[in-house]
């Protein structure tokens, strides 16, 4: 399905059981293998290939040379809840979106956030390795590399050439300089 006022560029090549939403830009030589959603008003740039079973939330911002591997999950809501006096919680509206920059690779079964207000950043040349865990308003600088089931709590800002080995879990609200090794 291509949804209406979707564009696309030349040598695009969508799989079977794919989904296309409305006012979509796509660019030039861009896979979509089967089974993966993309939402409304999002924008994929050049050269990308989106793997099988990847879901892409409305809104969201890819760039150029990406790979999304399956299952990963793009701009699903953050984690905000509120509660409530009766011990209840009352789900926080997450109306940001994930921009995600320039020769990014994104694993298999990855989840990046959108922002509650604003956008969840990735930036160019960052490589997530495969069940990571990226929570809304989170900004990865450029050529930051995070591998396998580590875990990234809200609004916590990363600077440039960082590294994060597996099963790294960091904490929210915390500025991370260029060039930590975690």
């Amino acid at each position: 399905h291509i949804g209406k006022n979707s564009t696309y560029g030349e040598n695009f090549q969508l799989g079977s059981f794919s989904y296309i939403g409305e006012n979509v830009k796509i660019g030039k030589n861009v896979t979509i293998y089967p089974n993966s959603f993309i939402g409304d008003n999002t924008e994929v740039g050049d050269e990308c290939i989106i793997y099988s079973n990847v879901s892409i939330y409305h809104d969201c911002k890819i760039g150029n040379n990406c790979i999304f591997h399956s299952g990963s999950v793009i701009g699903s809501d953050g984690f905000g809840f509120a509660p409530q006096e009766d011990g209840s919680y009352k789900k926080i509206p997450q109306t940001g979106n994930a921009v995600i920059g320039n020769n990014v690779e994104i694993g298999a079964n990855t989840c990046i956030d959108r922002a509650v207000i604003g956008s969840t950043k990735i930036g160019d040349g960052v490589k997530l390795d495969n069940l990571i865990q990226v929570a809304h308003n989170v900004e990865i600088g450029d050529n930051t590399v995070i591998a396998a089931q580590a875990g990234i709590s809200g609004s916590t800002k990363f600077g440039k050439n960082i590294m994060i080995g597996g099963q790294a879990g960091i904490t929210g609200h915390l500025n991370i300089a260029d060039g930590v090794k975690i």
